[in-house]
């Protein structure tokens, strides 16, 4: 054989690929990237590290006098000292390449070449764990360690800011979760291997194999990476083969380790409406040794399927999922390793009897870079997001959603007989002067969180209830009553009548597991599976029985944002992962809707905030404006995250902001019950019930007010007015705060206050009194809308008592204003010139009387 043959032309052509790294221009020229170290100057020069040895030095081998170059085939090319550990490569290895086509001027390169050569064949996991595979564009460039299977690098080209891998403790890219294994990671495969993918230039593939298991002595697992050429986002999935009889439980990847700390870090989560936190390494280290951890699932608390993390003035990390189907999968942040702060993507695959052999992640996995801080990241989602089924389907945007809740300026939400409940919105309707819904809890015959569902009939009998509610329609006043759309009572008659057990939601060990959430009868209750026919059938034969024989306007389905995984095989569904828990709600949802005809139909509202609920939900139930009040000082702040993305596709609606204690059931034992009901807060606690109120104003939600008694109207008289000049301006500028879009947050110069907050709920503060914090607060707040006939406004709300002088300053460009205009003040009342503005930065300052609020209209400056 014919070295020629053999390797190629060695003085003129690139030798092909060796274990994936090509190599380029023998005469002299750098060969570049083997296994992603650079290796240099190849006439007398060491050769760079390897394992922090360095790895032999080539050079023109020592010619004998009157010895030709053909018997330096002899002289030994690496000695072992170099390599410490590392099979050597002898000189004997180099006895099998014939030298003859290869001139003596170039014998030194062909030695080096099969030495080499020799080296990657026999000691493969030298290189595999010292190298890096890096990928890059002008926008992203990534490395991966292969051995070790982590992520080390994600930053711009050239930028000192690496958002991964900063501190030393390694980790893996991905994870397994094999049932009866364990944890099968990286490390543990014997072979790793990288390709190229054809007509892909900033693509790699992954594969390791060969991890010694006898039930699948061919798995593989392979990852693939797309970089995109016009953005810093990398694109992520992962794929497992030949697993033969091995469960596969979920798959941890990517896996983003000891993400570094720098000043000002923000972490948005999109749970519900959203939330953020500046000290999330802080909570996550925990108290003791063991670090904490964080979990959001997706479809459910968390409304969509990202994270950020965000830092002022340099590059942040976003990471997030492109799955239009909305497939079961957790998003977690843990503590740990040396900067205590991991973040990893949790994905459940299902499971079917004769499944194959293959598991592909059915979407890709989304890590990059983003400039700015949450709402930048939203921005960034929104731009796949609004593109995707749910948004093309939004009730809202096909105008299935009933007029009425369109129409409504202000929803109360009480609870209890009719007397308490519709009485008291008729009254408010009339004061308010314009339409006022019902928002209905503990109408039901069952006790809350004891009974479900035993709804019917309702606690007052159904001729009395079906007269109340026909009485308050003729004065214009609709209502949606509340119905669990999960939960099933396990101390009632009917879990062991209807043999509900078999219906409900079984975990992985085929078991239910109780919830409780009543605090006072510690009655467990079970989640049904939104998979079987057997539960739809049973809650829209209930949901269509109030509405068409009861005439309630709507249904409050609780815990509709909601989705589990449930493991039991006589369901028939894919167990535990797959999308069947949002197929089960579709059908729910369409099944009720036909068995109550109505115009446009009844109007069917959810707890929370879910981009996956969009085309089958009127409304969405977005509590974090009163976040203090159920969750207390927990380090996280409400952030309109959803809204940022979603606002125009849904109506949002909701608050806990209360003047009074919690209600309490009736139907509960009266033990327990307060001395007197309802009893009103402290003063203290108004400026609270003020911020709760503006959050929601400002950011586009349908004003609501718990627990009213007309009796309010003079005991609460400032507060009852701030509330209802908030509904009289979220009705008039429906066009912003209904339909409008969310714009980048304005800054907002005002002063702040350290004020009163309470801790309550419905269970929270009737045992042993409410819970009393202090927080510092803005006493004014602002967000920017754009309309649909692209009219730009500020909703601005003051917390103040006093009369105050905030200035507002917006971004012209961002919010695609021109460099000068005319700033308007709009209220119900009218609409008055404030003056121009004008710059790449407008400045409004308009003086606000004490708790006062008002729509800021801008335009481009009027025609001479």
């Amino acid at each position: 054989m014919k070295a020629a043959n053999l390797v190629g032309r060695w003085d003129r052509e690139a030798v092909g690929r060796w274990d994936r790294g090509t190599v380029r221009r023998w005469k002299g020229a750098t060969v570049r990237r083997w296994k992603g170290a650079t290796v240099r100057r190849w006439k007398g020069a060491t050769v760079g590290r390897w394992k922090g040895a360095a790895a032999a030095t080539y050079c023109r081998p020592p010619r004998p006098p009157g010895v030709r170059p053909s018997r330096l085939r002899d002289t030994p090319v690496v000695r072992a000292s170099c390599l410490r550990d590392t099979p050597v490569v002898r000189a004997s290895c180099l006895h099998r390449v014939p030298v003859g086509v290869v001139r003596p001027s170039r014998l030194h390169r062909f030695l080096w070449l099969s030495a080499a050569f020799a080296l990657l064949t026999s000691a493969p996991a030298l290189l595999a764990e010292v190298s890096l595979y890096r990928l890059t564009t002008g926008h992203l460039q990534v490395a991966l360690a292969p051995r070790s299977g982590q992520l080390v690098e994600l930053a711009e080209p050239a930028s000192p800011h690496n958002l991964v891998g900063a501190g030393s403790a390694e980790g893996a890219l991905w994870e397994l979760e094999l049932t009866g294994i364990g944890n099968l990671r990286p490390a543990q495969a014997r072979r790793f291997d990288v390709s190229s993918i054809a007509g892909a230039p900033h693509a790699r593939r992954w594969c390791w194999t060969d991890f010694g298991l006898p039930q699948a002595p061919d798995l593989a697992v392979t990852v693939t990476v797309r970089l995109d050429e016009q953005a810093p986002l990398s694109r992520w999935q992962i794929e497992v083969q030949h697993r033969g009889g091995l469960v596969l439980d979920r798959i941890r990847f990517p896996r983003l380790l000891n993400l570094p700390e720098r000043p000002g870090e923000r972490l948005a989560v999109p749970a519900w409406l959203g939330q953020e936190t500046g000290n999330a390494r802080a909570w996550l280290k925990g108290e003791t040794a063991a670090a904490r951890r964080l979990e959001w699932p997706y479809p459910g608390l968390l409304s969509l399927q990202c994270l950020a993390l965000s830092n002022p003035g340099s590059p942040g990390l976003y990471v997030a999922c492109d799955d239009p189907a909305g497939h079961l999968k957790d998003f977690a942040v843990f503590g740990g390793g040396d900067t205590g702060l991991n973040l990893e993507v949790l994905h459940r695959p299902e499971r079917e009897a004769g499944s194959p052999v293959d598991y592909a992640l059915p979407y890709a996995v989304i890590v990059g870079m983003f400039r700015g801080g949450w709402y930048e990241a939203a921005a960034q989602y929104r731009g796949w997001a609004t593109n995707q089924v749910w948004a093309r389907e939004s009730r809202l945007r096909r105008g299935l959603v009933p007029d009425w809740v369109t129409n409504t300026a202000l929803w109360v939400w009480n609870r209890g007989a009719s007397p308490g409940v519709l009485e008291p919105a008729v009254v408010l309707q009339r004061t308010l002067g314009l339409p006022v819904s019902v928002f209905w809890h503990w109408w039901h015959g069952c006790a809350y969180d004891v009974g479900f569902p035993e709804y019917l009939p309702p606690r007052e009998g159904e001729e009395a209830f079906r007269t109340a509610l026909a009485r308050a329609h003729q004065q214009d006043v609709r209502a949606i009553v509340y119905m669990n759309q999960r939960l099933w009572g396990m101390t009632t008659a009917s879990w062991t009548n209807r043999d509900a057990r078999r219906w409900a939601v079984k975990a992985a060990d085929g078991q239910v597991h109780p919830e409780v959430y009543n605090t006072f009868t510690r009655a467990p209750c079970a989640s049904m599976c939104m998979g079987t026919t057997f539960w739809r059938q049973t809650y829209a034969d209930l949901a269509s029985r109030a509405i068409a024989d009861l005439g309630v306007d709507g249904i409050y389905m609780d815990q509709a944002c909601s989705s589990l995984a449930c493991f039991d095989p006589d369901h028939g569904h894919p167990l535990g992962g797959g999308t069947y828990w949002m197929e089960g709600f579709r059908r729910l949802a369409t099944d009720i809707r036909a068995r109550a005809p109505t115009h446009r139909g009844p109007a069917l509202a959810g707890e929370g905030c879910g981009e996956n609920w969009l085309p089958h939900l009127d409304l969405m139930l977005a509590l974090q404006v009163s976040r203090e009040r159920y969750a207390g000082p927990d380090g996280w702040e409400p952030i309109p995250f959803f809204p940022a993305v979603y606002h125009g596709y849904s109506v949002f609606y909701g608050n806990y902001s209360s003047l009074t204690m919690p209600p309490y059931d009736e139907l509960w034992p009266a033990d327990f019950a307060p001395r007197e009901p309802l009893a009103l807060l402290d003063r203290r606690f108004a400026q609270q019930f003020y911020l709760e109120q503006a959050r929601a104003f400002v950011w586009g939600q349908q004003p609501t007010l718990a627990n009213f008694r007309p009796a309010h109207l003079e005991s609460r008289a400032e507060e009852l007015h701030y509330v209802l000049r908030l509904a009289r301006l979220h009705a008039h500028a429906r066009d912003h705060l209904l339909h409008g879009t969310l714009l980048a947050p304005p800054k907002v110069h005002a002063p702040s206050a350290t004020i009163a907050m309470s801790r309550l709920s419905i269970y929270a503060g009737q045992q042993g009194g409410l819970t009393e914090f202090r927080q510092k607060v803005p006493l004014a707040l602002a967000a920017g809308w754009r309309a649909p006939d692209g009219t730009v406004a500020v909703a601005l709300a003051s917390l103040s008592p006093e009369a105050s002088r905030p200035i507002i300053e917006v971004d012209a460009e961002a919010w695609g204003l021109p460099e000068r205009g005319q700033v308007h003040r709009v209220d119900p009342g009218g609409r008055q010139p404030l003056g121009e503005a004008s710059g790449a930065v407008w400045r409004i300052s308009p003086a606000l009387a004490p708790l006062d609020a008002c729509l800021l209209e801008l335009t481009p400056p009027a025609p001479p």
